[in-house]
């Protein structure tokens, strides 16, 4: 048995690249289509509800950035 305790390190596994994950390819679910419509309104960008999972993560990022939120 480790010693390592994963709490102690809880960033050493917190952000993984979502081409990575195993359900990314997945219809993107509820909550990202809610915070993603409101930041594409943000963003005077079209709104589009067919992103997977992985794809609506990465948008999310670009808008965030865009918009300055999530900073």
């Amino acid at each position: 048995m480790s010693d390592t305790n994963p709490k102690s390190e809880p960033f050493s596994n917190a952000e993984k690249d979502p081409d990575d994950w195993t359900t990314g390819g997945e219809a993107m679910t509820g909550a990202q289509a809610s915070y993603l419509k409101t930041l594409s309104e943000e963003a005077h960008e079209e709104f589009d509800d067919s992103l997977t999972k992985a794809d609506a993560s990465k948008k999310i990022d670009e808008l965030q950035a865009k918009t300055g939120r999530g900073q």
